[in-house]
């Protein structure tokens, strides 16, 4: 098993470069919350995200938190 590094992304970093330097600090896994948020917005840090995961060592995954019962 491995260890993972899991950071919730929010308005204040979703800007590509904050990304970026999180990615560059050791973060595996980025959480997006789907019940708050614009669609829109969330779909571009995906494809952020994408987009920097080839340049790195350690594979980017994205979790999509969901709203609850």
């Amino acid at each position: 098993m491995r260890t993972k590094i899991v950071a919730t992304l929010g308005p204040a970093s979703f800007d590509k470069s904050i990304i970026d330097q999180m990615a560059q600090a050791g973060v595996n896994v980025f959480r997006l919350n789907f019940s708050h948020g614009d669609p829109k917005i969330l779909r571009q840090v995906i494809q952020y995200i994408r987009e920097l995961g080839p340049s790195y060592h350690h594979r980017l995954a994205i979790l999509g938190d969901l709203q609850g019962p």
